[in-house]
Parts: C-alpha cells; sequence; structure tokens
C-alpha cells in the first residue's frame, strides 16, 4: 500500500525540483526526504528517481504517481477538513508562511492570541524571502500564507485561493538626521534622486521598489551598499552612509540618530492573510486567519525612537510623521 507522506514527498521534490528545497517545504531534513523516495521506491517496486549532476530527475513512473498524488492528496485534505468542521476543534499541525516583515510584525501576536485560545493547535512558521507564500498556498504546501500586495507589483489572485485583509502598510524613507531632508514631515521623489541608497538584494521588494521608482522619474538610483537585515540597514543610515526604504510593518526600535519620513507619492501594500478555499471549513485555518487580522488591527505603527543618551535628545519622527493608523 502506498504511504501518504511518501507521496506528499515525491510530490514536493517535483514541484520544487531538489532534494534540499523539498525538505524545506515539507520540514524535514535532505536525509529524511532521500530515505523516504527509496521506501517509496520498494513499496511500488519501480526506480523513481535518478542522479543528474548535482540534481535528481523522475522516471516516468515517478510522474504516473504525481499525477495521481496530486488527486489522492486532495481528496485526503478535503476529508480530513470536513471532519476538522464537524468536530469543531481547533486542533492538529497548521502551517504558516510569512514574508520576513510580516514575520516580525504580525506572527509574534497572532501566536500569542492563538496560544490562549486554541492551546491545542501547533502552528508551524516558515519565513519566505524573494518569493511570495501565495504559491505554496495554492499547492497546499502551506496552509496560511502572509502575502503582500503592492501598487507597482499587484498580485494575480489564483481562483482556488481566499483571502482576508490583515492590515494596510507603507514604505518611507530613513535618512540620518543630519541630513538637510530629515527636519521635513515628507519628501519627494525626485529630492532622493541623487542619494546614496542601502537596499536590500535583488529580486526583494524594497529594492523593487526603489528600481521602479527611482526610473520613473529619468534615474537609476545609486546603491552604494546591499544588506539583507533591516536593523543592519537602519544602523547604516544612522552612520550616515546612506538612505533605505523602511516599510513600517515589523520595522522594530528605531536606532538613534535616525528620521523616518513619508514619501510622495505615497506606496502603499496590502498585507493579506491567504488560504485554499476548500479549507475554509477547518476551524484550525479560520481561527489562524482571525488571529493574524487581529494582529493587523494594532499593526503598521512607527515604532517610537530610542533615546539618544549622547545629546539628551530624543531621535526620530515627530509625532505628524508617524504612520496612520491601519484598518482592516
Amino acid at each position: 500500500m502506498l504511504n501518504l507522506d511518501r507521496l506528499r514527498t515525491l510530490r514536493a521534490l517535483a514541484q520544487y525540483g531538489s532534494v534540499s528545497a523539498a525538505a524545506d517545504v515539507l520540514y524535514i531534513s535532505a536525509s529524511a526526504v532521500s530515505q523516504q523516495i527509496r521506501k517509496l521506491e520498494h513499496e511500488c517496486g519501480h526506480r523513481i528517481v535518478v542522479r543528474n549532476g548535482r540534481g535528481v530527475e523522475l522516471t516516468p513512473v515517478a510522474r504516473l504517481l504525481v499525477d495521481r498524488a496530486e488527486r489522492i492528496l486532495e481528496l485526503v485534505d478535503r476529508t480530513e477538513a470536513e471532519l476538522q468542521a464537524h468536530r469543531g476543534d481547533v486542533v492538529g499541525t497548521l502551517t504558516l508562511g510569512a514574508f520576513p516583515t510580516a514575520a516580525r510584525g504580525l506572527i509574534p501576536h497572532a501566536l500569542r492570541l492563538l496560544g490562549e485560545r486554541a492551546p491545542d493547535l501547533e502552528v508551524r512558521i516558515s519565513e519566505i524571502d524573494f518569493a511570495s507564500p501565495l504559491v505554496q498556498v495554492e499547492r497546499g504546501d502551506l496552509d496560511v500564507g502572509v502575502v503582500q500586495d503592492w501598487a507597482h507589483s499587484p498580485l494575480a489572485w489564483p481562483a482556488d485561493v481566499a483571502k482576508r485583509l490583515v492590515v494596510t502598510d507603507t514604505a518611507k524613507v530613513a535618512l540620518p538626521d543630519e541630513h538637510p531632508l530629515a527636519e521635513r514631515t515628507a519628501v519627494g521623489i525626485g529630492d532622493l534622486v541623487d542619494e546614496p541608497w542601502i537596499s536590500r538584494a535583488r529580486r526583494s521588494t524594497c529594492h523593487e521598489w526603489l528600481v521602479l521608482t527611482m526610473r520613473s522619474h529619468g534615474a537609476e538610483p545609486r546603491i552604494v551598499h546591499t544588506v539583507s537585515e533591516h536593523p543592519t540597514q537602519l544602523a547604516l543610515v544612522s552612520a550616515g552612509v546612506g538612505l533605505a526604504v523602511v516599510p513600517t510593518l515589523g520595522l522594530g526600535p528605531l536606532p538613534a540618530g535616525i528620521r523616518v519620513v513619508d514619501v510622495e507619492p505615497t506606496l502603499t501594500r496590502r498585507v493579506y492573510a491567504t488560504w485554499r478555499t476548500d479549507g475554509s471549513v477547518r476551524p484550525s485555518v479560520l481561527a489562524v486567519v482571525e488571529a493574524l487580522a487581529e494582529a493587523g488591527g494594532t499593526a503598521g505603527r512607527l515604532p517610537s525612537p530610542r533615546p539618544d543618551l549622547r545629546r539628551g535628545a530624543t531621535a526620530g519622527a515627530p509625532q505628524s510623521m508617524h504612520a496612520a493608523d491601519c484598518r482592516q
């Protein structure tokens, strides 16, 4: 008899193209993936994969199994969801994926709420950078995904994926407090054309916003530093070596010596909780979405700056620069 967990492993291997990628999605080790495939080969009596350089290639038998596994696993998942709905209990294991600022700014609060309301639910978190969790939600590899929909890069919503608005967030610009523009409440894109920038890596949302926005004004951004972590970006801004784009959500405490100001025209993103429509009957999915929405109601505010003890003053944006309250 074919084992469902091994079919899931094979499906992930087919979808993501490598043992390591399948292992990341399934929350197991690469050796465990290889072991599951070997056992599946023993069960069905056929070779499933063959080595192809550093990767693997699926055999015709494997592709037959993948095709069947899609339908088998979809039916099993739907049946489990219906059984949960009949029980009405928020139990079991749920996978939740989110982009980094949502992982910082939304998920901890949502997990605290779930710990109080659904202590028997185990939520497994996956931070996903440079790609939208929407793809994994549609495939069924994630139960719930937190995704961002920017004005300059709108998402295409699959028909079988449901969504709920969690929070509306705004991107701002961080400047050293000695910068000539730091005393303004807002700056125009034209004021920033010749500035040095500290950016995230290519393909990240903030990098793409910076490039596309500057190009729309006939300029190429002068990126002088590339770092991945927001705290590192802000430390470099505080050192006076450049400016950085900072989404308000998940920004965290501001170091001394920084001003964060609005940009005109405003760049706004909408943050959604997403899940497969056939999961709408699962109490666990509904509980997680509700907790994310409640967390979003308190998110998206610009954090208070840390005091600058060297000068006996508070560094940071004035009250008028705080982001507007976020609404669902």
